[in-house]
């Protein structure tokens, strides 16, 4: 078959980059379709030519802009969603075809809990041994490890997303969001002006404004600076709508039942899911109690970010989580999951996060499980007790045993050395603390809580 440079031509041994067309509709030069992929050129403003980057997007939407012209929403391929655009026609390259190599395919191998594997998880009769590397090598020290103390444990706990997918509901629950295009572009929230990273269900009316204005006390949303500004003539609510449950300082946490303050808590979520990718939105928010970050000021109280979590969970001490960007990379992200923790050992119980995590929650709660478990380990060692449990971790910390065990594997603390052991070198601990004891901290002394208790029917979903 003979085609010219500008139709697609296929053969028997063929694989066409683009889907084959079967109608007789020939494709129109340099046409962007929805669905495939081209390069895409970045708006880094680079200064000649050479210094021009491109990366390979997919094309998921188009829509005429204000001005008239023509932009397509761009998904980047093997980045983050949060970095999808609205690009112009003239930033794609229709003319070069973007061709992917075949991935191999492998024979998922099952896990091995044999103690001759050191990435793997020990079982319940294993000694676990600590050792402090203050010389090289390092000095060994025995431990005991109390039988069954970990039995618990299995392969399909190591921060296992497949099997906690879908486990949650309510009001973030764990189903993937089917929405890909991100449907409002910025926000004004307070002195803020913020741009989005994902899609939120809010009104269609909404969708086509380019800024939407929220009121930072109440959460209202409102399409024009105008309606936000009478709102907040006549707005008297300054913090949010639950009991203060800890004040330190400048930092204040308020306690919000979802069944109580249904509007508020469903703007919260609505805010929330604009930088929340893993999340999907329901409005059955009854079986929720949601814990909410503030700043004081003058002013008010300033939203910093929240966490929710269910009233009768079982394992999840946790359903979700944000801060807000404008106060990330300050500490906050930390103080919200151990205030969670806190609030677990008030309960007695241990808890984990519900999964999946984000990226940017991941790293957070790795950091936090790190720096808590180095610390116990420290103040083991500090009392002279050269022997510790994954038991004695899990009670000081209530943190569960397989985030324990995910933690000392993955920084590289537990070793297989004969046995399994805890090896501390001095410049990890010396990096660590000096780092741990800078950050902000939960001031227990002023956390001012008891857990609440909820009838049967206050527990139940909507159906």
């Amino acid at each position: 078959m003979e085609s010219d440079t500008n139709s697609i031509s296929v053969e028997h041994e063929s694989i066409p980059i683009t889907p084959v067309q079967t109608s007789t509709t020939e494709v129109i030069e340099n046409e962007i379709i929805i669905g495939n992929k081209y390069y895409v050129r970045l708006e880094n403003h680079a200064d000649s030519e050479e210094e021009i980057q491109y990366r390979i997007g997919e094309i998921l939407s188009n829509r005429t802009n204000y001005e008239g012209n023509q932009e397509y929403y761009v998904h980047f391929v093997d980045f983050n969603k949060r970095l999808d655009e609205w690009v112009p026609e003239d930033r794609i390259d229709t003319k070069i075809d973007v061709i992917f190599e075949k991935p191999k395919l492998t024979t998922p191998k099952k896990a091995n809990l044999s103690l001759e594997d050191p990435s793997t998880p020990p079982t319940a009769s294993t000694a676990l041994k600590m050792t402090y590397g203050y010389s090289t090598p390092p000095v060994t020290l025995t431990a005991f490890e109390s039988p069954g103390s970990i039995g618990s444990v299995t392969s399909t706990s190591f921060m296992n997303e497949e099997t906690t997918k879908g486990e949650a509901v309510g009001a973030m629950s764990c189903r993937p969001n089917k929405r890909r295009v991100k449907n409002l572009q910025e926000i004004h929230f307070g002195e803020f002006s913020i741009e989005t990273w994902y899609f939120s269900p809010y009104p269609e009316e909404f969708n086509d404004s380019p800024i939407i204005y929220i009121c930072e006390f109440c959460l209202s949303y409102f399409i024009s600076e105008f309606q936000l500004r009478r709102h907040v003539s006549k707005c008297t609510v300054m913090h949010p709508p639950g009991n203060e449950i800890y004040r330190d300082e400048e930092i204040s946490f308020f306690e919000i039942d979802g069944a109580r303050q249904p509007t508020y808590c469903q703007n919260l979520c609505l805010l929330s899911k604009l930088f929340l990718d893993h999340k999907s939105l329901t409005y059955d928010l009854l079986p929720f109690l949601f814990y909410i970050m503030c700043k004081q000021d003058q002013y008010g109280y300033h939203i910093i970010g929240y966490f929710s979590k269910e009233k009768n969970y079982t394992l999840n001490n946790l359903a979700c989580i944000l801060t807000l960007p404008p106060y990330q990379r300050k500490g906050y992200g930390r103080l919200l999951i151990s205030f969670s923790y806190e609030l677990s050992k008030i309960e007695g119980r241990i808890g984990s996060p519900e999964r999946p995590l984000s990226d940017l929650g991941l790293l957070s709660y790795q950091q936090y499980w790190y720096e808590t478990i180095l610390e116990v380990l420290w103040d083991t060692k500090e009392i002279g007790d050269d022997y510790i449990s994954i038991d004695e971790i899990t009670a000081k910390t209530s943190i569960t045993q397989s985030d324990v065990l995910f933690t000392l594997y993955e920084s590289g603390i537990c070793v297989y050395q004969g046995q399994i052991c805890i090896r501390l070198t001095e410049a990890m601990l010396d990096t660590s603390l000096n780092s741990i004891s800078k950050k902000r901290r939960i001031n227990i002394e002023n956390l001012k809580w008891s857990p609440p208790h909820f009838t049967a029917n206050q527990l139940r979903y909507k159906n």
